[in-house]
Formats: C-alpha cells, sequence, structure tokens
C-alpha cells in the first residue's frame, strides 16, 4: 500500500507590520505648541483682574479648526507639558511653570486642549464653511471662558458677579475678533487650497 505523505511548510513567527508614524502630524503638532507659546507673550495685562489679555485663545481656535480632534487635543497637552517643566512659553505675565497652571489663569490653560478638540470635532460634523468655523470657535471659546472663571471662583471664593467681571465680561470683545479672525484664517486657507487643486487639474 502506497503511503501517501505530504510537505508541510515550516510556519515562522508572525509579525505585525511596524506601525507607520506620521511624522509630518508630529512635525505640525510640535510647531503648533511654537505658534500658542509665541502668542501667549503677545499679553496685556489688566489692572482690575490677575487674568491678563493675550492672544492664546486665537492661537487654541484657529488649530482646533485646522488639526482633527485628536491632534489637536495632542498639540495643546503637549503645551501644557512645556509650560510644567519650565519652557517659557505662558504668558510672562506670570510665575510661569505649575505655579502658573494652579495660579489664578489655570482654568482657562487646562482648558485648551479640551477646547481645541471641541472646535475641531463641531467644525467637522457637516461642512466646513465660514459660518461652520465661527459656530466651533464660539462654542470653544465658551468652554474656554467657563473653566476660567470657575477656577478663578474656587480659589478667591468671590461672588459670582466680581468672578464675571474679572475672568469673563473684559475679554468677550476680543473673543469675539478671535473667533472671527480664526474662522477667517481656515477659510482663507480652504479657498487657498481649492484653487490649488484647481489649478493643478487644469494643468
Amino acid at each position: 500500500m502506497e503511503e501517501i505523505g505530504y510537505k508541510q511548510d515550516s510556519l515562522g513567527p508572525i509579525s505585525a507590520p511596524a506601525p507607520r508614524v506620521a511624522w509630518n502630524t508630529v512635525l505640525a503638532v510640535l510647531s503648533a505648541t511654537v505658534l500658542v507659546a509665541i502668542c501667549a507673550h503677545i499679553a496685556v495685562p489688566l489692572g482690575f483682574t490677575p487674568v491678563p489679555v493675550t492672544m492664546q485663545t486665537f492661537a487654541v481656535l484657529l488649530l482646533g479648526l485646522l488639526f482633527g480632534p485628536g491632534p489637536a487635543f495632542a498639540c495643546l497637552a503637549l503645551y501644557l507639558m512645556e509650560g510644567a517643566v519650565g519652557l517659557p512659553v505662558f504668558s510672562p505675565h506670570g510665575p510661569g511653570g505649575m505655579a502658573q497652571m494652579l495660579g489664578p489663569t489655570g482654568g482657562y490653560l487646562l482648558s485648551y486642549p479640551f477646547a481645541a478638540a471641541l472646535a475641531s470635532v463641531l467644525y467637522r460634523r457637516g461642512r466646513r464653511s465660514f459660518v461652520a468655523a465661527i459656530a466651533a470657535s464660539g462654542l470653544a471659546s465658551i468652554l474656554i471662558l467657563a473653566a476660567g472663571a470657575s477656577w478663578l471662583a474656587l480659589l478667591t471664593h468671590a461672588k459670582l458677579s466680581v468672578v464675571f467681571a474679572q475672568s469673563v465680561a473684559p475679554f468677550l470683545p476680543g473673543d469675539a475678533v478671535k473667533i472671527l479672525a480664526a474662522a477667517a484664517c481656515v477659510s482663507m486657507l480652504g479657498s487657498f487650497g481649492n484653487d490649488s487643486r484647481n489649478r493643478e487639474r487644469i494643468l
């Protein structure tokens, strides 16, 4: 009786493909923290409140509109880590480091990753228009102001009217301008990208 045999191929260890790192995203996130730091140093102190007027909110909103939710959150979280270890990325009108994150402006700072992610999610839910950018930025700005006011209220135990006068009211006009500016920048970048793609199709 003839023996039926077969040859079994040896199976080597199954190796999963190594994850590909999107280095362009990493570089963009790192570069974005520089933008936030620069905007933080554009600051004007107000005599009646410990919270200065800065351009940080503009950078947070702009990055939230430009990046996806994950990179937007990561960018602002990395920015806070840079500040926590003592890098000069926070507003110069403060002690810097962890002391600044736990000080009167700590609520604003800690809200930045969540506000950027919120703006990103809302902006990407529907049609990415100028109005959508304004709405997403406006809600993210409200989150920043609410977090800043809540933190200041916990630190000072002041009346709500005093907290509102020191942490919300002085910044409403400037935040409105920042919201419009962030939405306009994103709309212009989108239009420029569309025009470039159209020219490439023609050529």
